[in-house]
Order: structure tokens, then sequence, then C-alpha cells
């Protein structure tokens, strides 16, 4: 029983490289609050941070770092902003850039938006692709929407205390399906 009640490793990956990203402080916060959790570690992933090659190399083109974060990962907290209905192609580029790695683990997403609906669009438009992947994802999401308002322009900081308690909700299932998968995956040899 102890991978049950050993902390996750649940990386939190910021999902775009866009020069002022409202996406940056809602990834912020939802690192802050996970980092205080004991069943969990974590850290920030920003993929403006990684330097893969433009042509489709597939998994020949893998960063190694993110690549590792990835393998030892029980799970994934996705940070996302909504462009045009969508998630962002670089997202899309550095998710193929790995493919046993995700087998069988957790997913969640938070959905950003400039608009009142938190990305809601994007999450419908990502929860196929990370299913493709291998990825378990959770029925709780956490939609940032009017994000422009939503976080403070000086400080960053969330304006809605109210995230905390839904935060907490998505991040309680994330973990709890995490840790059901690491069991699986350590004790139920793969078909």
């Amino acid at each position: 029983m102890e991978s049950i009640t050993q902390p996750v490793f649940l990386p939190v990956i910021l999902g775009t490289a866009r020069q002022g990203r409202m996406s940056e402080h809602a990834a912020r916060f939802v690192f802050e609050e996970v980092s205080k959790r004991p069943d969990m570690t974590t850290e920030l992933i920003d993929i403006r941070n990684l330097r893969l090659s433009l042509d489709d190399a597939g998994e020949a083109l893998k960063d190694a770092q993110f690549s590792a974060a990835v393998s030892r990962a029980d799970g994934l907290i996705l940070v996302v902003p909504e462009y045009n209905h969508s998630f962002p192609g670089l997202l899309k580029h550095v998710l193929d850039s790995n493919l046993k790695e995700y087998l069988h683990k957790a997913a969640g997403v938070c959905g950003v938006s400039a608009g009142p609906f938190g990305g809601a669009r994007m999450i419908q438009s990502l929860l196929p692709v990370l299913r493709e992947l291998g990825l378990v994802t959770i029925f709780w999401d956490v939609y940032f929407g009017t994000a422009g308002k939503l976080f403070d322009s000086a400080t960053g900081n969330i304006t809605d205390p109210a995230y905390v308690g839904r935060l907490k909700k998505f991040v309680d299932e994330l973990v709890w399906m995490a840790c059901a998968l690491r069991f699986a995956r350590e004790n139920i040899p793969a078909l």
C-alpha cells in the first residue's frame, strides 16, 4: 500500500508561449496552491522554455527534461488558454513529442479565457487528444473565465477566493485518480 500513501508527482504545465499571456497568472495560482499539499509534489513546466525542433520528427524531437518529468509523473495538470475555440498548436507539438510516458496516467485541465466561459471550448478540443495519448482525464475541470479581471494586473494574484475551493475539488479528484492509476501500473500487468 506504499504506492497509495506516497505523494504523487503532478507537474503543472503552462500550455502556451504567447507574450502577455493571462494563463501565466492562472498557472502560478494553481502551482502555488498544489505546492502546499502534503499528498503531492509538483513543478511548473512552462512550454515557452522547451526547445523543440519544428520539423516533424515525432518522438525524435523530445526535450529531455520534459520527457523525464512526464516519465516520473503520476499525472499532469494542464493550464491552457483558449485560442479560437481550441488549444495552442505549440502545446500539441509539445504533447506529441512523447508517447509511452503518458500511458495510464491521470490528467486534469484548467482552462483560461478572456471571455466568461473559462476555456470550456478549448477543454472540449483537448480532451480527445489527451485520451489518444493514453492519459486518463478526470471529470472535474477548472475554468478561469474573464482572466483579465480575475487576476490583479499589478500582482497577478487571483481576485476571487472561491477558486481555492474549486481547485481543491479538482486536485482531490486528480490525486485520487493518480493514486489509483499508479497502483494499477505497479500491480496489474498491462494487456
